[in-house]
């Protein structure tokens, strides 16, 4: 899995050692912190953050003139099971609009809202967590699932008083190595 990743010369935006690569545990354990108060939103984190699958790579992005990183996270499941958690993923999201939880930073209220599906893999859908963040404006997080085959990746770019989205070119290009790995 880590071997279809990015390598940092095929990704000019970010800074020069702007890319961490990191192996996730996939097995199942207690959670850091309490569920968020919407169960369909907590399965929705739950399936972005790879739970269940069988691998987990989770990469880094830190842009070049940017202080806010992105992520992806490419989660692999057993033969057939992809479809199978996407379809659950797109059921929550269905009854996800908004929830509120516990994290680092401590207690948060998200408004969870939709946006146009992108044309890329098997089946993906696109959504934004908004949330008040004092002074500086609201926190804007966009996500971007895809499923390619037995493969589901989390594309995530986050900002503070904007909004931004993970490069197009480069969900296009990781999704087509996924796709082109598992026909061999």
């Amino acid at each position: 899995m880590k071997a279809l990743t990015f390598k940092e010369r095929e990704v000019p935006q970010v800074r020069e050692g702007g890319i961490a690569l990191q192996e996730l545990a996939t097995e199942d354990g207690e959670p850091s912190f309490p569920p968020v108060s919407n169960p369909s939103c907590e399965a929705m984190r739950d399936i972005r953050h790879g739970e269940n699958a069988s691998t987990v790579v989770s990469q880094v992005f830190n842009w070049e003139g940017d202080i806010y990183p992105a992520y992806s996270t490419i989660a692999a499941y057993k033969d057939g099971e992809a479809r199978k958690v996407f379809a659950e993923l797109e059921q929550a999201l269905g009854a996800c609009r908004s929830y509120s939880g516990e994290g680092y930073a401590g207690k948060f209220k998200l408004a969870v809202k939709m946006e146009k599906d992108p044309d890329v893999g098997d089946e993906a859908v696109r959504f934004r967590e908004i949330a008040p963040f004092r002074d500086l404006g609201d926190r804007d997080e966009q996500f971007t699932l895809v499923r390619s085959g037995n493969v589901i990746v989390t594309f995530q770019a986050l900002n503070i008083g904007g909004s931004s989205s993970f490069p197009e070119d480069l969900i296009d290009k990781q999704v087509e190595r996924l796709r082109e790995a598992q026909r061999k």
